[in-house]
């Protein structure tokens, strides 16, 4: 008895190992199309701001993902076959802690040159699914050297708010509460939110207009442990939060939200205003916050979580969070760039 459990133990083993190095075999021996490594900006059909990184490490295909607000993983590439590539993103969650989460799978590949993709979100709820099918814009790799900001030309400055109401802006969201309003020559979000869950029941708010590369200036004001954001072409954000949150480095005060962090801390306790001037200039930024430099001409190696543009070869708004806390801005002032040799 002992003997034959034995031999199936390890017969079942050894038809595991086989089973995995066919796996391995099979995608090493198709590696992932050249034609779709690199940098993505997707159209999904659900009209959800999307992007996709697909890269190798090691000889493996990895890809970054991320649709709107949440992680970017990486993700490990399960399956290659026919020149298209199978991976998984992290399950989304009804909240915090829920057992109720939606699988979500990824098939995306070239028809004829061109990307095309499909994500199927699956219920474990026994909801029914839900299949998205997409597109993607390949967009250029960034330029090897940050740009000579000495042969920058900027044009004259103009004002976004003109401090009586909200001409040349309209919430994003139609169907969120608009909690913003002209006060006292300042551009004012009020919600009761107070945590800092990344969504709320709240509009964010955008400039009709829409920008290349500029030069901004805007003075916000948030009380202690209260957050919000200012997000240049709708694509990086620029964090809005007190010198003492706990939201620190890449996630506190002068940083590109998730991306670059300030080279010093140079914000102000809660309730007092502060002051950006920020630069962005061919997918590179200067921060300046209340007089100091602490980002100085960085790349931003993509868009940053919430992001509602995704293609940085394309113009996008000034774009105010409102689904997080209260907060007041005011003197928005953007002088466009005219010229860069």
């Amino acid at each position: 008895m002992t003997h034959i459990n034995r031999t199936v133990l390890v017969t079942t083993f050894a038809i595991s190992c086989l089973s995995l190095m066919a796996s391995t075999s099979a995608l090493k021996a198709e590696s992932v199309p050249k034609d779709l490594l690199g940098f993505w900006s997707l159209d999904l059909e659900s009209g959800e701001p999307a992007w996709m990184r697909v890269a190798e490490e090691e000889g493996r295909p990895v890809v970054q993902m991320r649709i709107y607000i949440g992680p970017d993983g990486p993700y490990e590439v399960a399956e290659v076959t026919n020149g298209r590539i199978k991976f998984s993103l992290k399950p989304e969650r009804k909240s915090n802690g829920s057992k109720v989460y939606t699988q979500r799978n990824v098939e995306v590949g070239l028809t004829k040159g061109k990307l095309d993709g499909v994500l199927v979100r699956t219920p474990n709820d026994g909801r029914e699914g839900q299949e998205i099918r997409f597109t993607g814009k390949r967009v250029p790799p960034m330029t090897k050297s940050a740009p000579d900001l000495s042969k920058v030309r900027f044009g004259h400055p103009i004002s976004l708010f003109n401090g009586k109401d909200l001409t040349g802006w309209r919430p994003y969201e139609s169907d969120k509460i608009n909690g913003w309003s002209a006060q006292d020559g300042m551009l004012v979000n009020t919600t009761t939110k107070t945590d800092f869950s990344p969504t709320g029941s709240h509009a964010n708010l955008r400039t009709e207009a829409e920008f290349e590369d500029f030069w901004l200036h805007i003075e916000f004001l948030v009380e202690a442990d209260r957050n919000s954001g200012i997000y240049l072409r709708g694509m990086y954000e620029a964090q809005v939060v007190d010198r003492d949150s706990r939201m620190q480095g890449l996630q506190g005060v002068g940083a590109i939200f998730g991306r670059i962090a300030p080279s010093a801390q140079a914000g102000n306790p809660g309730g007092q205003w502060q002051t950006y001037d920020i630069t962005l200039v061919d997918r590179h930024v200067t921060v300046v916050l209340n007089g100091t430099k602490v980002i100085d001409n960085q790349p931003i190696d993509g868009p940053t979580a919430g992001a509602i543009k995704t293609d940085p070869s394309s113009s996008g708004p000034i774009y105010l969070q409102g689904d997080h806390t209260a907060v007041k801005f005011k003197n928005i002032y953007l002088a466009p760039v005219v010229s860069a040799e």
